[in-house]
């Protein structure tokens, strides 16, 4: 047993640190884009990506998850199950690719909008294939390789949109790296699949087999498909409503918010199995080990949401002039965080507790609210209406996950006890932030700020000097499980 959770740490390990190292990337890539491009190619060319990205979700319909717990439970069986998910991808990527090229033509974008979006799609297909060829190595215990490809294909698109961007290249030329990207990881996807696995590309059309893929997919799917038009639709409404200018504008909070949440998505990767585990044999143990991830991930995002606000206009200032727009919608956006945070740990604990449905629920009712108040928002605000959505829609999840949460183990709510400490930790440290910002280099700023920030936690007593060496000792000991 200590050696199945030596690699569960280890896999956990892989994925965490690619996850910061991609993050990084991204945001050095979009920073790029951002000062060359200005705010309309830049609205032309995450708008692709989003309506992409929206669209990606019919393709997959949850077969990559379905895929990765069959293989974990019966690996002898891996080809079949790869088989029968290929036979149903492959027709549902043919009907997706030209329903999304039927979309763009119907809602009459202009030409070069049509071409990015065409582009775009072909990158949209080779991940969806890449997504379930790595299924299945996390079917067999292994995030290693897709660790380090996501690393590489990262590289790949800064490199190559260098390149592009110093040779005058335009908007379809970076899109084209994405492709190029797309094109490596899916090769490096196959050549693992063959060469580790020693499984083969081969669509199998087993009915009773492919049919109970479908049926299983589908708790999956609903919830994917909610949360994927949640997160992006956003940015397609704003480029109808209030055009590409609007739209990069948007892409400046969209993107640093999307980089802030690789930290509750690592530490929700390990938090899941452990929900798991004490749903089945120990409630109280439960309550608190949720109680401590709720109370961590305050602590975390509260001070990100105070800095951020405090520092939103330097921080905007690095992506040039043309996005003084942009620092509202960030402020705005950056109060949404401690709800993005929180939401990660009810998340999981509703779906460690087999209420996987209770999550696609509220995912609805959010969507619906989102759409409801971004075509009220967008038309007079822009996107600072979109950004207001985003707070309202955070919190909302929040609301709806707390009050199915409650039912399921005692003592749930004292993470509240501490919330008001780390209130004022965080208050404390955005005072100083707030007095040095005017005269210091802003990432000067966040150093000092946290510092201060870790000073005020000890002294209000948000965190002990126990808890920090609990977490130092964790970090040195190796995980032993005895059965």
């Amino acid at each position: 047993m200590s050696a199945r959770v030596t690699n569960i740490a280890r896999n956990t390990s892989y994925f965490t640190i690619a996850l910061i190292i991609q993050k990084l990337i991204s945001l050095t890539y979009f920073t790029l884009y951002a000062r060359v491009l200005g705010p309309a190619d830049l609205g032309k060319y995450y708008l692709a990506i989003s309506l992409t990205s929206i669209f990606s979700i019919f393709i997959d319909i949850g077969l990559s998850n379905v895929l990765t717990r069959e293989i974990a439970k019966h690996p002898d069986r891996a080809g079949n199950w790869l088989g029968a998910v290929l036979a149903i991808k492959i027709p549902l990527a043919i009907i997706t690719a030209l329903a999304v090229i039927l979309f763009v033509n119907i809602l009459g974008y202009p030409p070069l909008t049509k071409e990015l979006v065409y582009l775009s799609t072909i990158a949209m297909v080779l991940d969806s294939f890449t997504l379930t060829i790595y299924a299945c190595s996390r079917g067999f215990h292994n995030l290693k390789f897709e660790s380090i490809s996501s690393v590489i294909v990262q590289s790949i698109i800064l490199v190559v949109s260098l390149i592009v961007l110093h040779y005058g290249g335009g908007v379809r030329w970076l899109m084209l790296s994405l492709i190029l990207a797309s094109s490596f990881n899916f090769c490096y996807s196959l050549f693992i699949l063959w060469h580790h696995w020693h499984l083969a590309i081969r669509p199998l059309w087993h009915w009773p087999r492919l049919k109970r893929a479908i049926l299983l997919a589908m708790p999956f799917a609903g919830y994917g498909i909610f949360q994927r038009a949640y997160i992006y639709l956003d940015t397609v409404l704003l480029s109808k409503i209030s055009g590409d200018v609007a739209t990069g504008i948007y892409q400046i909070p969209f993107k640093i918010i999307n980089a802030l949440q690789f930290l509750p998505m690592a530490f929700v990767a390990s938090l899941y199995p452990a929900l798991s585990l004490y749903w089945q044999e120990n409630r109280e143990q439960l309550s608190t080990t949720f109680n401590r991830a709720m109370h961590y991930s305050a602590i975390i995002s509260l001070p990100l949401a105070i800095g951020g606000w405090l520092v939103a206009e330097p921080l905007v200032a690095i992506f040039s002039a043309s996005y003084t727009g942009a620092v509202w919608p960030l402020r705005f956006c950056l109060v949404a965080v401690p709800f993005m945070f929180l939401s990660y740990p009810i998340g999981s604990l509703l779906n460690a507790c087999d209420e996987q449905r209770a999550n696609t629920r509220n995912m609805f009712i959010v969507l619906i609210i989102s759409i409801i108040m971004n075509l009220l928002l967008i038309p007079p605000l822009g996107a600072v209406g979109a950004s207001i959505t985003v707070v309202v829609t955070n919190c909302l999840l929040v609301i709806l996950g707390l009050i199915k949460a409650r039912a399921i183990a005692p003592h749930l709510w004292r993470w509240l006890k501490q919330f008001g400490q780390t209130i004022l930790a965080s208050l404390l440290m955005g005072v100083i932030v707030w007095l040095l910002t005017p005269h210091l280099n802003v990432f000067l700023v966040v150093i000092i700020g946290a510092v201060v920030y870790g000073l005020a936690l000890l002294l209000t007593g948000s965190i002990t000097v126990a808890d920090v060496q609990s977490v130092v000792r964790s970090f040195r000991r190796r995980p032993v499980i005895n059965n």
